[in-house]
């Protein structure tokens, strides 16, 4: 009886979000971003709660004044433009990457991000 409520319990958490591990794909983001809620910025914007924000709102941190000013939401759809060639989607924004060309590792990536909250 005990092991099968654990184990409910464990596929209700895991579904929540919870336990959502990054995918590989995520190693080169996680050398400037952090995930976790209350975590300090690093060279980028903690990326905790970010699907469903406006662009440039994580307190704290210093964004290109062309990523302020572009005020889109992060959705699927921006986001997805986005990780594909930042600087062509927001010019003069100082994302130092140069986007990911592989679709599927991007829609890993925006799911990641949606679990993140």
């Amino acid at each position: 009886m005990m092991k099968s409520v654990l184990m409910i319990a464990t596929a209700a958490f895991a579904a929540s979000g919870a336990l959502a591990a990054a995918p590989a794909s995520f190693a080169q983001c996680g050398v400037c971003h952090t995930v976790s809620k209350g975590a300090a910025n690093g060279i980028g914007p903690n990326l905790y709660g970010v699907f469903g924000k406006k662009s440039g709102a994580v307190a704290g941190f210093n964004y290109s004044p062309a990523l302020k000013a572009h005020k889109v939401i992060w959705d699927a759809k921006s986001l997805d433009k986005w990780l594909t060639a930042p600087a062509s989607f927001i010019p003069g924004s100082r994302m130092p990457y140069a986007g990911q060309a592989d679709a599927k590792k991007r829609a890993e990536l925006v799911a990641y991000l949606k679990t993140l909250k």
